[in-house]
């Protein structure tokens, strides 16, 4: 007795020290490792000892552990107890139970005793269960401490059904549900009896002022509407309803205490699926009298909201929401079973629509969602329908095919004109965010609720917009007329009000707003697959007109300030797909943009008026959009457009990156023209650009040294000519002929097939000079000497540094440094701004123009030396900031490595890798240490800082380090990839232990030139320092990498599989399969466990057979047994299912760990009981948030 209070004395010290804040590291591992010690000693200590401390005597912190300390017994030791032992373990719970149900207990004392009892009966099953439940009933009659005890025992009872537990195997998973499926008659009765009996009593006591005990009736009634949410999850809705569930939680409704509960019962049966067996028709049932309940509250709100003599407080908006995202859960997922009736529907779309627009932004929310579900359900997929001879007769809008049945095109027909010209009027007034309205306006929206900053919960604004946009799309896909005529109405409203204000720039936010909806509306209708021609005549009349009538509108303007001819530029724009089949516009509103473009001035000398420069891009960028939306309808006016930029180029005014933007669109509009035209004008693009770009005199002036880009920096209207020229290079490969779609295969199109290809060989000469004198800059022996204006050039940007601090996410173009023109301020620090931009600009460009240029063919690879690429790229690699490594490996290596031919990966990957790799896994084993030890990253990037906050330092050294690594994962994903390891056949899934038939295995040479895996692990002096990083990524606290990285570890362990490599299979057996179980030790690894965990079941199935390592590795973990092994071979050996088997060498890990595999355990914690309260205790929960901090500190190390 004295050894048994003497370890709890300790636990409890231990736990208090855990607890403690300024307990010493040290000191709280040491008190960590002793519990640890606890838990997965003699299970007879723990269980004493667990009991010992649960008593009253102890803190609360110190009980609440010891009530986790025996669900944890119970959860993963329950079969080291014989069954006297598990006997008396039920006894006493039981008694702590009754013991616990007091009034000056703490509720999560309360909660975890109720726990552990529920813990108890999952594991003992149905055989308890009976015995347990007469219990309970009869300890529910003594009174509603009791009570609520007994109901949080039911609340926690499913847990391991709602929610999912890896520990707990679908055996004993599908016995719990039916045992308690079973049970459910015993259940429910016993719910609705507590239910209507406390809440009886609980309005009872309450008209007696009897406070005390009326709110512990009251918490009866929330501990049973908590317990009742457990199984509205998953039971079976007809017994909800035939047991009184549902129509007791439909009578709490009415009681401002308890409607919020029984509404979010409602929820969640709205939400739950129809079911397909016989009980399908009393489903029906259930739903629709749910379905008339809320119809019923919902319109005595909407009726009481929109008087304006009631009272409505928060209590009723957060009551109503949750009843809207009722209704909507069940219009979404069941509105089968109201949709035969047109009455009930009409009434309930009328319902929804009302919520729609109403002033409280939450409940517009969440029936925002309900339409956008709705009308993606009713209406035809894109690329189907042709327009409708009218809208409003066929379900109005929507042409009559099989795609979708009569009782969708019944509903549709009910969303009339009214509803729809609702839909889009509310989406109209809502698509300007609270913080951009003038006070004016602001005052005319009245009660209306906009989008604020403040508004938590829903996602951001930028998301709120696109389901708007989204749903005005829909809107107008269904009734294109109507949608036409609303948003054209608007927008002349608007442009009047403009016109009439007497500060116009205070009103531009609402312009802008607009102009998003005006372009869905146009887009939809316009959009190529829906073929306007199919339509009646009537219905394009009728859209003509209206457009023809908006774009008059547009053209008359005679606005000359620069932010309001930006917002006419951006309406211009949104016009593009109507163009497309209306042209005899086009040639208006090319000249109306040439108009606007002369109006402003193109030389500016004060930065306050850069709004001119920025709106003269925006100009320019709107030929690009109205080329892509119009297509053909633009061909005509090629030339005459040709002709203005000739003219006003001579005249001088237009600007180098003005005159590259609408190059850009005469590339956009040659690709509507012809292959042949797309040559003609790439010719006459790019030959005054080579003719500068090729000569030998500057390249020799400024790009043979370092000093020469000093030179060149000087030099202020050659270094923008140069920029201007490279980002049209960009420019030109994007939009001739370059497809994404491209980087998704390893097949190359012939040189002959892409109008860029001929011109690479004089493109990319110089600009690997370039690149090559750029990146020296950064060298140890040449910043030293630069000036001081390029070495303050040379640090990162405030923009930059904000983005890695998370505080604002500013678009870190070119573009920015396209407004400078080399037309800084003239003071040093513009003249730094000025030059950083331009170093940025060449790098981003120049890496793109590489990347790009792999993608076209297999001219980049024969036009160029791989040896010269390497040296010019690679030759101050070890200078580089992670920054600009992190954008080097994404724009270019990462490109060439997937368009790289098969027959040139030794002359060009070989060279190119091999380089890259050694600094990377250099850079990160020195960089990442520091992090996980020192809490300090180390990187080479400069800040440009003197006197930042270390703080702040840390965090952006923290987040250059994991993107620069995620950069790295991502380059040994893209070489996993299936296209570039066509050679390697799929493991056979049988999974039996020495499936691989040891005659089929061949030298690793033969996958050399059918993967690309295969070709780098035959080259040592690459795959060395690549394999190397495998391991080492598993220790590093970066989950995201980690997931990348396993994909080419896949390979690798395949190779191994597949081959007869010794050092391979050795590599694999032993370093690899190490460090993947070392990996599982890391909590960030939680999310990637189940690829860790099959990463270990294939090495161990595969190879144990053929390598003595996988079971030395095994067997060296602190817990595990051979016969622990041999057990585990066994089960391996009969089950063909990987599912099983990964199950199972999961449940081994986490044995030979004992249970100290934080990846493995913070998924199972998790799913640990927690407690779930509707109700604030905050005391309470203080106290076990407390305790859990001693669950996921300082876990042992597994090897």
């Amino acid at each position: 007795m004295d050894d048994s209070s003497s370890t709890a004395s300790n636990v409890a010290r231990a736990i208090l020290a855990v607890l403690d804040y300024s307990s010493t590291p040290d000191t709280r591992k040491s008190a960590v490792e002793f519990l640890e010690s606890i838990k997965s000693g003699d299970v007879r200590v723990l269980a004493n000892t667990s009991f010992l401390l649960v008593k009253k005597e102890w803190s609360s912190e110190i009980r609440l552990h010891a009530f986790k300390m025996l669900q944890h017994l119970v959860r993963l030791r329950w079969d080291e107890l014989s069954p006297a032992e598990c006997r008396d373990v039920v006894n006493v719970s039981l008694e702590l139970m009754s013991e616990v149900a007091s009034a000056c207990e703490n509720w999560p004392l309360k909660s975890q005793s109720a726990a552990l009892v529920a813990e108890i009966v999952r594991r003992e099953g149905p055989n308890l269960w009976q015995e347990i439940f007469a219990l309970l009933t009869s300890l529910s009659a003594q009174g509603p401490l009791q009570a609520e005890l007994v109901l949080m025992t039911l609340r926690w009872l499913p847990e391991d059904i709602t929610v999912h537990n890896e520990d707990l195997e679908g055996d004993r998973r599908r016995l719990l549900l039916r045992g308690l499926t079973q049970s459910l008659p015993e259940i429910f009765p016993l719910l609705y009896n507590l239910l209507e009996r406390h809440f009886g009593a609980a309005m009872s006591e309450a008209g007696r002022q009897r406070v005390e005990l009326a709110k512990q009736h009251a918490d009866v009634v929330i501990a049973c509407l908590n317990a009742i949410l457990a199984y509205a999850e998953w039971a079976p809705v007809p017994d909800l309803a035939r047991y009184g569930i549902l129509s007791g939680c439909s009578f709490l409704l009415s009681s401002p205490d308890f409607r919020l509960h029984a509404c979010e019962v409602f929820k969640l049966v709205c939400s739950r699926k129809r079911p397909s067996d016989a009980s399908t028709a009393e489903f029906d049932s259930a739903i629709s009298n749910l379905f008339q309940i809320l119809t019923n509250v919902s319109r005595e709100f909407l009726v009481r909201s929109s008087s304006i003599s009631s009272v409505i407080d928060e209590n009723d908006y957060d009551f109503a929401e949750c009843m809207c995202e009722s209704m909507a859960s069940l219009g979404s997922t069941n509105l089968q079973c109201i949709s035969s009736d047109g009455g009930v529907m009409a009434v309930y779309l009328q319902q929804m629509l009302g919520f729609f627009q109403h002033f409280k932004l939450g409940l517009h929310f969440e029936a925002l969602l309900f339409w956008l579900s709705l009308m993606r359900d009713l209406l035809p997929k894109p690329k189907a329908a042709a327009y409708p001879s009218g809208e409003g007769s066929s379900a109005g809008g929507v042409d009559s095919s099989s795609q979708f049945d009569n009782e969708k095109k019944k509903t549709l027909s009910l969303i009339n004109d009214e509803i729809s010209g609702a839909l889009l009027d509310v989406s109209f007034h809502r698509m300007l965010k609270k913080e951009k309205v003038p006070p004016e306006i602001s005052l005319s929206l009245g009660p209306l609720e906009l989008w604020s900053d403040n508004f938590e919960g829903k996602g951001n604004f930028g998301q709120y917009r696109s389901k708007l946009l989204e749903l005005i799309k829909h809107t107008a896909s269904h009734k294109p007329l109507i949608s036409s005529t609303r948003i054209s109405e608007r927008v002349i409203t608007l442009i009047k009000n403009l016109l009439a204000s007497p500060a116009p720039l205070q009103d531009v936010a609402v312009m802008e707003s607009e102009q998003l909806a005006l372009e869905c509306i146009v887009a939809t209708i316009f959009d190529g697959s829906n073929e306007l021609a199919g339509g009646s005549s009537e219905v394009h009349y009728a859209l003509r007109g209206i457009f023809e009538g908006l774009l008059q509108q547009l053209l008359s303007l005679k606005w000359n300030e620069p932010e309001l001819i930006k917002v006419h530029v951006h309406y211009l724009d949104a016009m593009g797909p109507f163009l497309k089949y209306f042209p005899d516009a086009v040639g208006n509103v090319i000249n109306k943009l040439f108009e606007l473009l002369t109006s402003l001035p193109h030389v500016v000398k004060d930065p306050a008026t850069s709004t001119s420069r920025a709106a003269r891009l925006q100009i320019c960028t709107s030929f690009i959009r109205i080329a892509k939306a119009a297509e053909k309808s633009v061909l005509p006016h090629m030339k005459g457009i040709a002709d203005t930029m000739g003219y006003l180029a001579k005249e001088g005014t237009l600007l180098r990156g003005e005159h590259n933007i609408l190059g850009e669109a005469f590339l956009v509009m040659a690709s509507s023209a012809g292959a042949q035209q797309q040559q003609e004008i790439l010719s006459w693009l790019l030959e005054p650009l080579s003719q500068q770009w090729i000569q030998p005199e500057w390249q020799n002036n400024y790009l043979s040294d370092p000093m020469g880009l000093v030179r060149l920096c000087s030099n202020t209207s050659l270094m923008w000519s140069i920029f201007h020229t490279v980002t049209f290079f960009e420019k030109a490969l994007k939009r001739s002929g370059y497809r994404k779609s491209n980087l998704n295969t390893t097949s190359v199109t012939t040189p002959a097939s892409h109008p860029m290809a001929n011109h690479l060989s004089w493109m990319l000469p110089p600009l690997l000079k370039l690149l090559r004198v750029l990146h020296s800059l950064w060298s140890p022996s040449v910043c030293p000497t630069l000036p001081p204006e390029l070495r303050a050039a040379m640090t990162m940007a405030d923009a930059e540094r904000r983005c890695l601090l998370g505080e604002a996410n500013p678009k870190l173009s070119k573009g920015s440094s396209i407004y400078a023109d080399g037309s800084f301020d003239g003071t040093k620090e513009g003249q730094a701004e000025d030059i950083r931009n331009w170093l940025k600009g060449i790098r981003d460009s120049g890496y793109n123009v590489l990347g790009l240029s792999t993608t076209i063919g297999e001219t980049f690879f024969i036009c160029l030396d791989a040896n010269y690429v390497a040296m010019a790229l690679m030759e101050n690699l070890q200078s580089m900031e992670f920054r600009h490594i992190r954008l080097f490996i994404h724009s270019f290596i990462v490109y060439i490595v997937k368009s790289c031919p098969a027959d040139m990966w030794e002359s060009w990957l070989g060279v190119l890798l091999q380089p890259l790799f050694i600094h990377c896994q250099q850079a990160l084993s020195s960089s990442w240490p520091g992090l996980l030890h020192e809490g300090r990253a180390k990187v080479p990037d400069s800040f440009g800082v003197q006197n930042g906050s270390d703080m702040k330092l840390e965090v952006m050294e923290e987040k250059l380090l994991r993107d620069f690594t995620r950069e790295v994962a991502t380059l040994f994903l893209t070489m996993a990839s299936p296209g570039l390891n066509t050679g390697l056949p799929v493991l056979e899934h049988s999974g039996h232990v020495g499936r691989v038939d040891m005659s089929t295995l061949t030298d690793l040479h033969a996958f050399k030139s059918n993967s690309l895996v295969g070709f780098l692990l035959n080259h040592k002096s690459v795959a060395l320092p690549a394999l190397q990083m495998c391991l080492e990524v598993f220790t590093w606290t970066d989950g995201e990498a980690t997931t990348k990285v396993c994909s080419f570890c896949g390979v690798v362990v395949l190779l191994a599989i597949l081959t007869n490599n010794v050092e391979l299979r050795e590599f694999v057996s032993k370093d690899l399969f190490s460090a993947v179980i070392r990996g599982l030790g890391m909590e960030s690894n939680a999310i990637n466990s189940p690829d860790l965990v099959n990463l270990c079941r294939e090495i161990f199935i595969y190879l144990s057979d053929r390598d003595p390592a996988p079971r030395q590795v095994l067997l060296s973990l602190p817990c595990l047994s051979l016969s622990d092994l041999h057990a585990f071979e066994e089960a391996a050996a009969k089950t063909p299912s990987l599912k099983e088997q990964r199950q199972l060498m999961r449940s081994l890990l986490l044995l030979g760990a004992g249970n100290n595999l934080r990846a493995l355990a913070a998924q199972k914690n998790l799913n640990v009981i927690t407690n779930v309260t509707a109700r604030s205790r905050l005391p309470a929960n203080a106290s076990e948030t407390k305790a859990n901090v001693g669950e996921t500190i300082g876990l042992a190390s597994v090897l």
